[in-house]
């Protein structure tokens, strides 16, 4: 590789996560400014005066620790039971025998090429007839399946050694116990990578949430940003909504660098083979 190649990847690399990155910077940014500043025109990185009054207010005009509390507890819950389940469902594909496995792989994979949105009025009907909507249990349990975890979870699975599971299986272990002493602390890396994911996906996630709630108790961050927007209509507080979404970023960026070791570790041991 030339040295003129490594510089013109490195260029390319540096803009592509600066147009990413100054979004970001840009809300951040606006939402220390007041509406004149964030209106006056160009992009002001450095807001001359500092205004912190926009945190404040929001706080008292949206009960946002209700918001906050309700995307955690059904981000966690759901992301625990989806990783717990897909590292059993995966693990069962990659090492167990039993009849018609592949068949039933395919047609899990099959799942993932269904777009949600085609799903949602049969699950909204379920959940009516259960009687949860405007319930926890109808954000979290609809949630807890997945078909992408399930596939990365075998395939992390499948490259784990098959004389691991015979010594133990010597020693007189069960499936369950080589599971939960074996395969899973080996499988930390993929665990994280998926708890990850997961917990991105359903703390951002706004369709389900908003047809399932119309309680304002049980908002989630998403739904109530919207809700915000919308409750203002030609008088929208900017300088409000922006500072409520940096907010909403923290549990986001703290998952993600919480993470971020076992993330790294997943993607190189993707391009290590025995």
């Amino acid at each position: 590789m030339s040295k003129s190649y490594k510089i013109f990847s490195y260029i390319v690399l540096i803009l592509t996560a600066l147009s990413m990155l100054i979004p970001f910077l840009w809300a951040v940014s606006s939402s220390f400014q007041g509406e004149s500043q964030i209106f006056s025109g160009g992009i002001n990185f450095f807001p001359k005066p500092v205004i912190t009054s926009n945190y404040s207010e929001v706080t008292t005009t949206l009960p946002i620790g209700r918001y906050f509390f309700n995307s955690l507890f059904v981000s966690v819950i759901t992301t625990a039971f989806q990783v717990l389940l897909a590292a059993m469902t995966g693990f069962a594909f990659a090492k167990l025998k039993f009849k018609f496995k592949e068949i039933i792989f395919i047609l899990v994979l099959i799942t993932m090429m269904v777009p949600p949105q085609v799903n949602i009025i049969p699950l909204f009907f379920e959940m009516r007839e259960l009687g949860w909507i405007n319930t926890y249990q109808g954000l979290i349990i609809p949630g807890i399946f997945g078909a992408f975890g399930i596939f990365m979870m075998r395939q992390w699975f499948v490259s784990m050694p098959d004389s691991l599971i015979e010594s133990a299986k010597i020693d007189g272990c069960s499936y369950f116990k080589i599971f939960w002493k074996i395969a899973l602390p080996l499988a930390l890396p993929a665990i994280a990578t998926l708890a990850i994911f997961s917990f991105v996906s359903n703390y951002n996630a706004f369709m389900w949430p908003l047809i399932m709630t119309n309680d304002d108790a049980l908002r989630t961050i998403p739904v109530a940003l919207a809700a915000f927007k919308g409750s203002f209509r030609d008088t929208i507080e900017w300088g409000q909504l922006l500072a409520c979404s940096v907010l909403a970023l923290i549990p986001v960026f703290a998952v993600f660098f919480a993470g971020t070791k076992y993330f790294i570790t997943d993607i190189l041991s993707g391009g290590v083979k025995e």
